[in-house]
């Protein structure tokens, strides 16, 4: 046992779970423990300039990594401001611990300065919340949130820290020995990985939906031998992109509502579906009556409450994306009659390359899958490609060939322009080894753009290519489509000069209105030793095309 403040506490007790950064923003009620941090040699602290940032900033990097991210302010609106992020982690079950000083415990209720119940705001949008009276109690709040938001289905935990709690003097022990029951089940039941079994041996036209489960539980490399072993083509979820490597031959894409039309249609005509960690959400089913009309539904998930939650399920196999596929992998080993369905191979294989998109336009003002064709001539495998929201994300997720897992991140759930940059920020932080690249959109790039002091300021290299169109561009695209072209409110203007943005916080930056500019001022970029940022001219009229309307077939894509 050890004499220590609440605050010195909580430090010590986050370095022994591994900690080795934090994303934050001060203020009053978490000045002690800032104090505290002076002194810490062990952790990181990289000051953001928005609170909103930080929570992002954490979500990229436990994104990257696979373990939580930490970020940390102040009480009032410096906590309120993290509930966006904190939100986007939930929906997208990443785990992220938030950290937030809140009044003294004698104030609470009086509506002190900067004073906000976030216990409160933070209940339906964290997988659990804590707030800490007793100094004493830190060390066992801090492991206690560490294995909420990894155990099971991953997410984000919030601890609400008193200023008193963080200044008090108390004798602790790090790390704390906590019991914690509310382990999931990680195996699935014999019973249903053998109901899995059948059907899949059965199959002729069998395929699987791989979402962002497979890649919070590592089980890429067993959806891939479940693949070749089936024949089985595999689509992706937006969360699920890089689940397997997109250039292999049975890859067929992201599916839904912007997804590739060769996955859509393989989705409706397959007689088995094999969702491994997906929720079946509303923009990759559309009309859920007409979603795999065909086939008998597979669904894997360690949630047992996202089975049969949107789509009929007919076999459900509840555990770990892992422990399920080689429990299944395991089983059709011993099936003599599996055999590979060459028909529907052929099928799909003629689909993949009849549907495939076209990207090698040489058109001024430039298209944006041209972008995405240059973007990924330069890259590497190991690059990490981070997206904000909108057009940009779409033509990032239908257009780039993901290689790996979590080296694409994106706003799924939650869609939250702004997530890209600070994401990019922390993923960056978790990987300085890899190329990071913030494919943006100019109207989610400006909800935070004072993120790029956050970078010059660190050292922290990211690259921002802003594909510019000057419009809200995927709300101009639904006037467009849908409001007989009456775009209201969604022009952006001829401000800012991104070029000149970028420079004035000491970072890199130039523009591009020609095709052939754009590699060379990419690598450019992403060898000038600070972070920058690529103005990309494209064609403000272009939009994110093949399109399933929304609640519509997935065979019924406009084009």
């Amino acid at each position: 046992m050890t004499m220590l403040t609440g605050a010195k506490a909580l430090l010590e007790a986050l370095k022994a779970e591994g900690v080795k950064h934090i994303f934050g923003l001060p203020g009053g009620a978490i000045i002690p423990t800032y104090d505290v941090l002076y002194d810490e040699r062990d952790i990181r602290h990289i000051l953001v300039r928005h609170e909103q940032g930080a929570a992002h900033a954490a979500d990229g990097y436990a994104r990257v990594l696979g373990k939580p991210g930490v970020c940390m302010t102040t009480s009032g609106p410096g906590a309120t401001n993290l509930t966006t992020g904190i939100l986007n982690a939930y929906m997208d079950s990443s785990p992220v611990i938030a950290i937030s000083g809140q009044v003294p415990s004698s104030m609470l209720g009086t509506d002190a300065f900067q004073e906000a119940d976030m216990l409160s705001i933070m209940l339906p949008i964290s997988k659990h919340n804590f707030i800490v009276h007793r100094a004493e109690d830190v060390p066992r709040v801090v492991r206690l949130a560490f294995k909420i938001a990894t155990t099971g289905r991953p997410g984000p935990v919030h601890i609400d820290m008193p200023k008193d709690a963080q200044a008090k003097e108390v004798d602790v022990e790090i790390p704390a020995e906590v019991e914690y029951t509310k382990s999931p089940k990680l195996e699935p039941s014999i019973e249903q990985v053998r109901r899995a079994v059948n059907l899949l041996v059965q199959a002729k036209r069998p395929l699987i939906f791989a979402g962002g489960g497979v890649i919070w539980s590592g089980a890429s490399s067993e959806v891939l031998t479940l693949a070749e072993m089936l024949g089985a083509p595999v689509a992706t979820s937006l969360l699920g992109k890089g689940a397997i490597p997109e250039d292999h031959p049975l890859a067929l894409g992201m599916l839904g509502m912007h997804g590739r039309m060769a996955a859509n249609i393989a989705v409706t005509e397959c007689d088995v579906l094999l969702g491994v960690g997906v929720r079946f959400d509303d923009r990759a089913t559309g009309d859920v009556r007409y979603f795999a009309p065909k086939a008998k539904i597979i669904h894997i998930d360690i949630d047992p409450s996202e089975i049969s939650k949107n789509v009929r399920v007919d076999a459900p196999v509840v555990g770990d994306a892992k422990h399920a596929l080689k429990a299944i992998i395991d089983g059709l080993r011993v099936q003599a009659r599996l055999q590979r369905p060459s028909e529907w191979l052929q099928r799909v294989e003629k689909m993949r390359g009849e549907l495939a998109p076209r990207m090698n336009h040489d058109d001024v003002p430039i298209k944006p899958q041209r972008v995405i064709k240059e973007i990924m001539g330069v890259l590497d495998e190991n690059a990490i490609v981070v997206t904000e929201v909108g057009q940009c994300q779409m033509w990032a997720a239908h257009y780039f060939t993901v290689r790996k897992p979590r080296h694409f991140i994106s706003s799924g759930g939650l869609g939250t322009m702004g997530f890209g940059f600070p994401a990019s920020i922390g993923a960056k932080v978790a990987r300085p080894d890899c190329d990071v690249v913030d494919v943006a959109g100019d109207g989610s790039f400006l909800m935070n753009s004072q993120e790029l002091a956050t970078a010059v300021d660190n050292n922290i290299n990211v690259v921002v290519c802003i594909l510019d169109n000057r419009y809200l561009g995927m709300v101009k695209q639904w006037q467009d489509i849908f409001f007989q072209k009456r775009r209201s409110a969604v022009y952006l203007g001829e401000t800012p000069d991104f070029v000149k943005l970028a420079e004035a916080y000491g970072a890199w930056g130039d523009r591009v209105t020609r095709p052939s500019e754009i590699a060379p001022k990419l690598r450019e970029a992403l060898r000038c030793g600070k972070p920058a940022v690529l103005d990309i001219i494209i064609d403000p009229d272009e939009h994110v095309l093949p399109m399933v309307p929304a609640g519509g077939r997935l065979d019924q894509m406009l084009t």
